[in-house]
């Protein structure tokens, strides 16, 4: 049976959760996903490695900014794994913007072609 879109954002967000976790030893804040046609959007708060923290505080923001492009395109081709696991779509695309002063990390993945979904029941 299809998943709802909820059960795909919810999955999507425990998985980005575990890979922030395995990968950059970090448990980032909440993770908010949606899914709208072809379009996967996620922010992710507290995003902010203890490495950059450090790096800013010492006055080093320029270099936390390095640091996090760095990390953005270390982890790419795991974001891809992922996300194509999960959706069973290609990725075309993956743009990511973090706010070091905010903690917030956006991400914006372009698929092939909608996932397919559950229609969600209808309220009554």
């Amino acid at each position: 049976m299809l998943p709802t879109q909820g059960q795909l954002q919810r999955h999507l967000s425990q998985q980005f959760q575990r890979l922030y976790r395995d990968q950059l030893d970090h448990a980032p804040g909440k993770i908010t996903c949606q899914i709208i046609d072809e379009k996967l959007l996620l922010v992710i708060e507290d995003s902010v490695t203890k490495p950059e923290q450090l790096l800013i505080k010492k006055g080093e923001s320029e270099l936390a900014e390095q640091v996090r492009g760095d990390l953005s395109t270390a982890l790419r081709p795991q974001i891809i794994e992922l996300v194509e696991q999960a959706l069973n779509r290609e990725v075309v695309d993956i743009l990511t913007d973090a706010t070091l002063a905010t903690g917030r990390t956006s991400v914006v993945i372009i698929l092939s072609s909608p996932p397919e979904l559950r229609p969600a029941a209808k309220a009554s």
